[in-house]
């Protein structure tokens, strides 16, 4: 194995850097996928092609990643376009379409949702995919991420959907959840930066344990996507100059306005607009827009109404809302708040999704999508 592979993490880790440059030197769309497998190949003296397949073999064409990359670009200077390009050492990358499901607003993009097992997160995956969007649901829940991967695609096709586990506070597990889409599908187009828990509770309830759990998890997973989510979207900008990439963080109105006895999970909130404004000016020169969306209560979905680790419940034993004796008195003094009266939607976020993804000229954004409840100052 070569030094420069080794250091690396092995052959997968050096494929994760080449997967995004080849397929942005030979997509022949936007929805072209660049899969990976390794293979044991015999070690030759020099490059050979045949217009369907790039051979790479000799030792000082594949001595460091920056001659590969260098000879990937001279064969595309060429006018060579393969379907499939050969590393010795490393392996195979087979560049091919990704189904056509019509014309939707992100046809073949590849798109990440974290937390996409249930809740906003499954509705945001479900809206995606109805967009024509290639999809990556990540969760900590595998199982339940499968049946929503199979529920989808039964619904728009084999190949839309992939389950694939994540732990977003864990620094490894996230690095491999990245990995594994590079090597799948060549890139990541869209990350939806979704996963989160909330723990109500005032200072004398709140442990240090729980505080830093929930920060973790909303703050701090943010970081580790956002690392390591926008490598592949930098090489794939470095090598086409017409290709840009979203992160999208939901957020919530609670990170745009304190939120009483919820303080973990609004400082978190807070503090990941702080890093979204950061990173946004950070990665504009890889031109990858960095935006949050700030929804406002989804009361349909889980987070909310489940019936025993739910927000309601929650609120009423904690005593937030002074005077409501029944779930549903905490119901209506929140719905009560709502100019719109009513809940925000998986399809309310969506259509700020696709907005962040389709204009042009803003990044560094916190959007509010609360039925007028958060309104911009």
């Amino acid at each position: 194995m070569l030094d420069w592979i080794e250091q690396m993490g092995g052959p997968e880790s050096a494929a994760a850097a080449i997967a995004p440059a080849v397929r942005a030197l030979f997509a022949r769309s936007r929805r072209t996928w660049t899969a990976f497998a390794a293979e044991n190949g015999s070690n030759g003296d020099a490059a050979a092609c045949d217009g369907e397949t790039v051979r790479i073999q000799n030792q000082d064409d594949l001595a460091s990643l920056e001659k590969i990359y260098g000879l990937l670009q001279e064969i595309a200077a060429a006018g060579i376009s393969p379907r499939q390009v050969i590393l010795d050492g490393i392996g195979r990358f087979t560049l091919s379409e990704a189904p056509a499901r019509g014309t939707g607003r992100l046809d073949g993009r590849i798109c990440l949702v974290t937390g996409g097992a249930q809740g906003f997160g499954e509705g945001i995956a479900r809206e995606l995919a109805a967009a024509g969007a290639v999809l990556v649901i990540a969760d900590l829940n595998l199982t339940l991420a499968e049946q929503v991967a199979r529920s989808i695609n039964s619904q728009y096709g084999e190949q839309t959907a992939l389950a694939l586990p994540a732990d977003v506070g864990q620094e490894e597990s996230v690095r491999k959840l990245i990995e594994a889409i590079t090597l799948r599908f060549g890139g990541l187009d869209l990350l939806v930066s979704n996963a989160g828990v909330l723990r109500a509770g005032g200072l004398e309830d709140m442990s240090l344990q729980t505080f830093e759990f929930v920060t973790r998890i909303n703050y701090t997973a943010f970081f580790l996507m956002a690392k390591y989510g926008s490598r592949p979207m930098k090489i794939q900008a470095r090598f086409d100059p017409e290709y840009t990439s979203d992160i999208v963080q939901i957020n919530s109105k609670s990170g745009l306005e304190g939120s009483n006895r919820n303080f973990a999970y609004a400082g978190g909130k807070f503090g990941g607009i702080g890093l979204v404004q950061s990173f946004a000016k950070e990665l504009v020169e890889n031109r990858i827009k960095v935006n949050a969306i700030c929804p406002g209560n989804y009361y349909e979905g889980p987070l909310w109404s489940d019936p025993e680790k739910g927000l309601f419940v929650q609120y009423l034993k904690t005593g937030k809302v002074p005077g409501a004796k029944t779930v549903q008195d905490v119901y209506e003094s929140y719905i009560a708040k709502v100019p719109m009266r009513r809940g925000c939607s998986p399809a309310d976020v969506a259509r700020a999704i696709f907005y962040c993804v389709e204009q042009v000229y803003e990044t560094g954004q916190a959007i509010p999508v609360t039925g007028g409840q958060n309104m911009l100052k």
